[in-house]
């Protein structure tokens, strides 16, 4: 497990455009908002909205093919619409090499 520092609270929508690559489960009922973001064979991330630090669990098999694509998800996020194009691209090539590591695929 590792701990996120983020420079800036974290935002609501944050967890929108995480939904985009994974499951996001939100739990508005604790504190001011928890979620939860599980992409599959890779990693969670948990947090409190409005919290500058964030809960990052990575599978320890894949740690580190899929680390750096955590870290470019934290740093592509913009408030408003995106263009995903270039972080689809960048999780399709390390999904490719998660999926021959893990299944040999």
């Amino acid at each position: 497990m590792k701990e996120f520092l983020l420079d800036s609270p974290l935002p609501r929508d944050f967890f929108s455009y995480l939904g985009h690559f994974g499951e996001v489960e939100a739990l508005p009922n604790i504190g001011n908002g928890f979620y939860k973001f599980e992409k599959t064979d890779w990693f969670s991330i948990k947090g409190f909205i409005g919290d500058t630090t964030v809960e990052v669990r990575f599978k320890k098999e894949v740690m580190d093919l899929t680390v750096d694509f955590a870290y470019f998800l934290f740093s592509s996020y913009r408030d408003g619409l995106m263009d995903l194009s270039v972080l689809k691209g960048r999780e399709a090539g390390v999904a490719g090499r998660v999926n021959r590591h893990l299944y040999g695929k």
